[in-house]
């Protein structure tokens, strides 16, 4: 159904007359004429009664407006909302996060964008980085916040480094490593590695695979934890050990220890991701405040 059609139909019944409803359009009234008995005869029937003193709404015009005009409605609004958008005109930002990394990285940039553009709304969606990756293609959420998934995400999406940092080992604090300040790649030749669904971290895996190959020794995994969580309580119920970048310290597990690697090529990073096309205002303003990259002390 032509949508013209329609917003001259509810200007009549607006309007009560084809004359005040043409004068509101900027038509003529034969145009608006034209245009009633195109929509009279896709519909097929008459939807208004015609009288020296204006027109008044048929049983069909009825049920034409009581139907159509929530509709038109909300038409009108996911429209004006698309148009919005194209232009980087969104007061609302929906950013994927990992909890682990939030306090350091994305908090204090939410509270500058909130002393900038008081105005934006935000919500938060705690997602794993296979989710963000996810959320992102399908617009639900306009900026990720997720680790060591660089390689792929740069063909898909606009993908910045916040930061590199450095790799710590989790282990249970009664395996024979946890007795050392820090550890090589070397050190878990032999050791149980706990992995991560490919879902979940996409890439994790085949990362730790590439790098116990420059230590020449080819890694086993106990099992793909479903969360970090998940990872934790394996390391001290396996004895396995777990790599992950230094703000995972900040989750304090009751019988584990994390010990730096000291290979010094070994890092870790923390990345951006957001949709190629025109960037909104909001996503603009949260991006000036996050930091373009920055290195962690061990």
């Amino acid at each position: 159904m032509n949508l013209d059609l329609l917003r001259s139909f509810f200007a009549i019944v607006d309007q009560g007359s084809l004359n005040k409803a043409a004068e509101r359009l900027h038509v003529s009234q034969s145009t608006l004429s034209r245009q009633m008995h195109a929509l009279e005869h896709e519909i097929g029937g008459r939807i208004f009664e015609r009288s020296a003193s204006g027109v008044a709404l048929t049983a069909t015009g009825h049920a034409l407006h009581d139907s159509m005009r929530p509709l038109l409605g909300r038409f009108e609004t996911a429209l004006g909302e698309a148009r919005r958008l194209a232009r980087g005109q969104r007061s609302d930002l929906r950013i994927g996060y990992l909890m682990s990394a939030a306090a350091e990285y994305l908090h204090p940039a939410l509270a500058a964008l909130r002393r900038t553009h008081p105005e934006v709304k935000v919500k938060l969606l705690d997602l794993s980085p296979g989710e963000q990756i996810g959320a992102l293609r399908r617009g639900e959420i306009d900026l990720a916040l997720l680790g060591n998934a660089g390689a792929f995400l740069s063909r898909e999406f606009f993908v910045r480094r916040l930061a590199l940092l450095p790799v710590f080992v989790a282990v249970a604090d009664t395996h024979p490593l946890a007795g050392r300040r820090t550890l090589a790649l070397a050190d878990l030749r032999g050791e149980l590695f706990v992995g991560a669904d490919e879902r979940d971290m996409p890439g994790h895996n085949q990362w730790i695979v590439q790098l116990c190959r420059r230590a020449r020794f080819r890694p086993r995994f106990v099992l793909d934890a479903e969360s970090l969580t998940h990872a934790l309580a394996t390391v001290v119920t396996e004895g396995a050990v777990l790599l992950q970048p230094d703000y995972a310290r900040s989750m304090k597990v009751p019988g584990i220890v994390f010990r730096p690697l000291q290979d010094s090529a070994v890092k870790w990073e923390l990345l951006l991701a957001w949709q190629r096309g025109k960037v909104a205002d909001p996503v603009r303003a949260i991006l000036a405040a996050l930091p373009t990259q920055r290195g962690a002390a061990g």
